[in-house]
């Protein structure tokens, strides 16, 4: 495990229950887009690689437990279809919701099959999956470092030793470490910031690693 103890300093400012609503709308909204945007580009074969780059996957840590819940929601769809067959009203509301739970999870999954990181001339992408897409161009990016790092229930923007770092985790650990030359504004919801430093999980470390040499040696 790397790093040191830092603070979180992106702490939400109070807000008026009205704005609070609004901004958890905005949230499930685009949550909402991304989920069906994932399914379109599955559909028709078209992940979000830029010409020339490679793209690498980063899901293997949450796909056996997205799966399982897609499993056991798709096989409790008829069962509760059977259980409220006899009353209509009841029936026909929560099967409509049982499949749109299905789907949306499906399209969870999909958002991080087709939206991978990436690896090109122009720089990196660094994605998870439709939350998040930032673009570290290679004239901002100082070094890119093999550097596990597992932190429970840490904010996604902390102060560590390089500067603000902004940590895609999965399943609550990153392995790579992108240290920049100068800030990079990102937008997490409705905030927008900017950071000197991202972490991020790759599945294939060693591959991430060669692509990234063959432009920054």
């Amino acid at each position: 495990m790397t790093g040191s103890p830092a603070t979180d300093t992106t702490s939400p400012q109070p807000g008026s229950f009205g704005q609070r609503v609004r901004r958890l709308a905005r949230m499930a909204l685009r949550a909402e887009i991304g989920i069906w945007k994932s399914l379109y580009r599955w559909i028709f074969r078209r992940p979000r690689v830029p010409v020339g780059a490679s793209g690498f996957a980063y899901h293997s840590p949450v796909l056996t437990i997205l799966v399982i819940f897609i499993v056991l929601s798709a096989i409790e769809i008829p069962i509760v279809d059977l259980i409220v067959h006899d009353w209509p009203w009841v029936r026909i509301p929560l099967l409509a919701a049982g499949i749109w739970g299905v789907t949306w999870m499906i399209g969870l999954l999909l958002g991080f099959l087709t939206r991978p990181h990436a690896v090109g001339p122009e720089g990196i992408r660094a994605r998870s999956g439709a939350e998040l897409d930032i673009d570290l161009p290679w004239e901002s990016v100082t070094s890119v470092e093999k550097s596990r790092d597992v932190r429970e229930k840490a904010p996604k923007i902390r102060d560590e030793p390089h500067g603000r770092t902004l940590a895609l985790r999965m399943q609550d650990e990153t392995n790579v470490l992108v240290i920049l030359e100068r800030p990079v504004a990102v937008r997490l919801g409705d905030t927008a910031d900017e950071v000197d430093a991202v972490r991020l999980w790759v599945d294939d470390l060693d591959g991430f690693m060669t692509a990234v040499r063959t432009h920054i040696p």
